[in-house]
């Protein structure tokens, strides 16, 4: 594994390069997480793939070139984002790809299909919270008085912490979810970056029509994989949609909503070689 940057006018773009297979695959990983998070699948499937695993806005090494408070409030659209990663596979020579996505990850990968069709091989998503993100995450990010009421918690030293704990109190996240959420708001920095992640990205919502005819006009094979145990997007929020694609896989793993462990890379490998 490699870590490499690509720098544009927006941002300044962290990966890491894995695997040293024909095919490309772009990876897209879950809230708090990683570029090495995809490095798993390296094991069983290097040889088919090289991986591209990006570390994502807001996570770990990867810096827009503007953070300010103002610069995220206007957010990101969905051809700036697909352009960047268009941008990105030209500076490295890639013609087709595949795309993977956990969890937030997904709305990358989901908004790369809605723009890039023509250019993908297989879509690979796992706890797509792209086909249902719940009311909350809408909520923060796309109407003006919930994002407001984020700004002043996440901002406050204390408020976000007190918020997810009545949030817990209230059953309205569970027990999985208060402990991820609150091992990532310790910090001014990580609470700003919480705050951006549900701000800059508010306007990647997955156009489901435009997906479908995505998929199928380019017969892109796709796989969905959930959780058994996930509460968070549990099986079933696809149900309806995965129905109408012509070429399409469900995994369900005897999983929570953490589920990127050996189990994930043994079964999607055999969905995959």
């Amino acid at each position: 594994m490699t870590g490499h940057y690509f720098e544009n006018d927006l941002v300044n773009l962290h990966y890491y390069k894995f695997g040293n297979g024909p095919k490309n695959m772009l990876c897209f990983h879950g809230y708090g997480m990683h570029g090495k998070q995809f490095k798993i699948l390296e094991g069983t499937l290097g040889s088919k793939y090289t991986f591209w695993g990006f570390d994502l806005f807001f996570h770990k090494e990867t810096k827009l070139k503007d953070q300010s408070l103002p610069a995220v409030k206007k957010g990101i659209g969905k051809k700036e984002l697909a352009g960047l990663f268009a941008d990105f596979c030209k500076h490295e020579g890639i013609d087709r790809f595949s795309v993977i996505g956990y969890s937030m990850g997904t709305h990358y990968a989901t908004i790369i299909i809605e723009e890039l069709a023509h250019k993908i091989d297989e879509f690979i998503v796992a706890a797509p919270s792209c086909l249902n993100p719940g009311k909350l995450i809408p909520f923060f990010s796309k109407n003006q008085t919930g994002n407001k009421i984020l700004e002043k918690l996440a901002l406050h030293e204390k408020a976000l912490t007190g918020m997810l704990k009545l949030f817990k109190r209230f059953r309205f996240i569970n027990n999985e979810d208060y402990k991820i959420l609150y091992s990532e708001i310790g910090t001014t920095e990580l609470r700003f970056n919480f705050y951006a992640c549900f701000t800059y990205l508010r306007f990647l919502e997955t156009d489901e029509p435009c997906l479908l005819r995505a998929l199928n006009e380019q017969n892109i094979k796709s796989i969905f994989i959930f959780g058994k145990r996930d509460k968070s997007f549990p099986p079933g929020i696809g149900d309806k949609f995965i129905a109408k694609l012509k070429q399409a896989e469900v995994i369900i793993l005897n999983e929570g909503h953490e589920m990127i462990k050996r189990d994930f890379a043994t079964t999607l490998t055999d969905l995959l070689l």
